[in-house]
């Protein structure tokens, strides 16, 4: 069984293109940055461009950054104190990380060139990134069992084709994930470039398998699909975590710690797993 479990992973792997994510991560992203005053410009790019980098880093950083308004830019932001137009972004200076978070929701087609080029971006986008897919995979996990619910995977439109099982498409999955994990962290991208954390993911997945397996078998009725479900963001969620802190500053989670990753995970994981139950069943008594 683990044998054909894992030729339906190497064959569900042919379906990612790490280059595609690569290629997306390495467009250069322009900004304009528009203030009432030189003071409040200087600090709005030393908050894009912090001075921690080294000065080539820091450079490069800058060229992204263009001062006024101007043609061409991919996004406008603006002080605070100025007025500005609908579809460009507000900065305060006393809470520049929500200028950030609005960025990222409202432009997530540029979430990976935006943090692989500039730091305040990486850790909201990659943590973004681990609560999508791991809220991919509690869904995937539940639409394998429940047929009501294979409509909602619309929501995941690069999913295309049909998996031999969950196991397959949960691990194809988390390797996509560190693909655009190793994107907005600067880091290389791509099995051969992270061939020991895609190695580590695949050996993973047969262990969260059969746990995955045994909660299901000993809750009668179907009750053991949340939990399942939950298993499914808990691992993907705590994988991504570690992922995170790996390529930020070079060392990922211990034992002790992944497990509590995990079990605070399981239990947000079981949450949505509920919540998209009780949907299906409120479509079914209408």
């Amino acid at each position: 069984m683990a044998i054909a479990v894992f030729h339906q992973i190497k064959g569900a792997l042919t379906s990612l293109n790490p280059g595609a994510v690569r290629e997306d991560a390495d467009r250069v992203v322009r900004i304009s940055l528009v203030a009432a005053s030189p003071e409040a410009l200087g600090r709005m790019e030393t908050f894009f461009a912090p001075p921690h980098f080294s000065m080539e880093r820091r450079a490069e950083a800058v060229r992204l950054l263009v001062r006024g308004p101007a043609l061409g830019c991919d996004l406008e932001v603006y002080d605070s104190a100025l007025l500005r137009p609908s579809k460009s972004f507000s900065f305060d200076p006393d809470a520049p990380d929500d200028c950030i978070r609005r960025i990222l929701k409202k432009r997530e087609d540029l979430m990976l060139p935006l943090a692989r080029h500039l730091y305040p971006f990486r850790k909201p986008a990659a943590h973004k990134i681990i609560r999508a897919i791991a809220k991919e995979n509690a869904l995937f996990s539940l639409a394998t069992a429940i047929p009501d619910i294979v409509p909602s995977l619309a929501s995941i439109p690069w999913a295309v084709g049909e998996f031999s099982s969950d196991t397959a498409f949960l691990t194809m999955n988390q390797i996509r994930m560190a693909f655009q994990l190793a994107a907005v962290s600067d880091r290389p991208i791509g099995y051969r470039e992270q061939k020991s954390q895609v190695a580590s993911i695949i050996a993973g997945a047969f262990g969260w398998r059969a746990l995955a397996r045994e909660l299901v078998g000993k809750v009668p009725f179907g009750g053991g699909l949340i939990p399942k479900a939950g298993i499914a963001y808990a691992a993907t969620f705590a994988v991504g975590l570690s992922l995170e802190r790996l390529y930020r500053l070079g060392y990922g989670f211990t034992r002790d710690e992944r497990k509590a990753a995990y079990e605070e995970a399981f239990e947000h994981g079981k949450q949505i797993a509920g919540m998209l139950l009780d949907s299906v069943r409120q479509r079914k008594a209408v």
